[in-house]
């Protein structure tokens, strides 16, 4: 993929790691946010893929941008306003746009540090889980900027918009108890069990149908912003082509024999 994600199979789950951990997994090179656009196409035409694992190597998860190349002015920050602008537009933000129209369930495995983009990040995932000493801050106004990568957005339909103005407007770091307490995250664990609880997870999602799971993540995607009728029409349509699968059979046929179903993604 890059010098970026490593990624590894393990039948139908697939975990990607942010692998620069001497950086903190900093993203702020264009390549970095190139491979997340890569590995969505890929997923786009492989359907073998029913779960993903979204973590970071090392004591971070991820710690947004690199604040050192924001004062050297260097990457994505530098340059004319109307440059940086493009440099967001093309590099970090794909990131968010990328993880969104991910039809892939995604977990977000919080092992350190999600700061900034690194927390944008893990809100763009499907749910999450958080080591007993990790945090997250979106903490952009500390450094007198404001959110990027789509926190803004995403934050208030996640935590309410009371919470998430507290987290935007101070920028002070949540602990992963207070995360568990405001819904931010559906478990916490401690930090040598993480990763395990998130494959866990993940195998129990690929156990369904793939066109199953990805479409009824669609489904509550699109659902964030649509009117119940246009929900409906969506949900009816999802359904027919459900019905019409080889796996729906397969499911129907395990189920009243009593049997493990083999699915073909089809």
């Amino acid at each position: 993929m890059g010098d970026f994600l490593r990624i590894e199979r393990d039948g139908a789950v697939m975990t990607v790691t942010m692998d620069r951990p001497d950086d903190r997994n900093a993203i702020t090179e264009p390549a970095q946010s190139a491979e997340f656009v890569a590995l969505g196409e890929q997923l786009a035409r492989d359907r073998s893929v029913r779960a993903l694992v979204l973590t970071g190597a090392g004591k971070s998860f991820c710690s947004g941008g690199n604040v050192k190349s924001m004062r050297e002015k260097q990457g994505m920050f530098a340059g004319s306003p109307y440059d940086q602008r493009t440099f967001y537009r093309t590099t970090v933000q794909t990131i968010g746009k990328t993880l969104w129209e991910l039809e892939v369930p995604v977990i977000a495995a919080i092992n350190g540090h999600a700061i900034g983009l690194g927390f944008d990040i893990t809100l763009m995932c499907d749910l999450r889980v958080m080591a007993e000493n990790a945090v997250v801050a979106e903490s952009y106004v500390k450094l007198g900027i404001i959110p990027g990568g789509g926190g803004a957005w995403l934050l208030p339909r996640v935590v309410g918009y009371a919470r998430a103005s507290q987290m935007t407007l101070t920028g002070d770091p949540v602990d992963a108890a207070t995360a568990l307490q405001w819904g931010l995250v559906s478990e916490v664990l401690p930090a040598d069990r993480l990763l395990e609880r998130a494959r866990e997870i993940a195998h129990s999602i690929a156990a369904s149908p793939g066109h199953a799971t990805r479409m009824a993540k669609r489904l509550m995607r699109e659902g964030m912003d649509q009117k119940l009728p246009t929900h409906l029409e969506m949900a009816a349509a999802y359904q027919a082509l459900s019905h019409h699968t080889a796996d729906h059979a397969e499911a129907i046929e395990a189920f009243l024999d009593k049997r493990a179903p083999e699915y073909s993604d089809r």
